[in-house]
């Protein structure tokens, strides 16, 4: 039951990621081959793997990077208190992080929580760690465990109740239950542009900020629990 979790076991995160490479010409010859077989199958005819790539590049973790890392955690059951990690630099995103879940400020039962991270924010945090040869943190260490062992929590897999056709976005969420959309500043498409084009990294750690918010306030409704506020 989520309820007879303690919400201080939980820690809520949300990735923000963008290509690789902001213009198709910079991309090596190898990665766009590489590219056009991984994508054939989704992309329709008339879209050419340049414009796939610009699409959809930076959420195949493949070939994709994480800008920034947001997580957050309930303080004492009054307030919410956010850490981000961010910046150019992915392989210091990825070990300032990894660093923070082997202290000692946590649990060792803790869990991690994230909208579609089955699907996205956890497979990508492991794969990219992998990339760069960071030494996966056991919480992400999932092979080999019965799914009822695996630390991870999915508010999109919560709100399924067992339905695998049925998607449903962070924001849908949110209008749903009523709380504040995290999408008012910018959508998760703006991201590429709003790195590569604004350089306007502080918007960004904002945008993931203010999702990691929602989740946790979605977490809470699933829970009959009243929304919170940031410290």
């Amino acid at each position: 039951m989520l309820s007879t979790i303690p919400l201080r076991q939980i820690l809520f995160l949300d990735l923000e990621t963008v290509p690789q490479y902001e213009h198709w010409n910079e991309v090596p010859e190898r990665t766009k081959i590489l590219w056009e077989k991984k994508t054939q199958f989704q992309r329709k005819e008339e879209i050419s793997p340049e414009q796939y790539y610009y699409e959809r590049s930076g959420i195949l973790s493949e070939f994709g990077k994480i800008v920034c890392l947001s997580c957050g955690l309930v303080i004492e059951d009054k307030k919410i208190r956010i850490k981000s990690f961010y910046g150019n630099d992915e392989i210091r995103i990825l070990r300032d992080f990894n660093d923070l879940l082997k202290s000692n400020y946590f649990p060792p039962n803790l869990l991690l929580c994230a909208h579609n991270g089955k699907e996205f924010d956890f497979p990508y945090l492991a794969r990219r760690m992998v990339i760069h040869q960071i030494e996966l943190p056991r919480i992400l260490q999932i092979q080999g465990r019965k799914p009822w062992e695996i630390p991870h929590l999915d508010t999109l897999d919560l709100w399924k109740f067992g339905d695998f056709k049925h998607y449903t976005s962070l924001d849908l969420l949110a209008y749903v239950f009523n709380l504040p959309s995290p999408k008012s500043e910018m959508e998760g498409s703006e991201v590429s542009k709003v790195y590569y084009q604004d350089k306007n990294m502080e918007k960004i750690k904002m945008y993931c900020e203010n999702d990691v918010v929602t989740l946790i306030n979605i977490f809470r409704k699933m829970r009959y629990e009243s929304p919170l506020e940031r410290e």
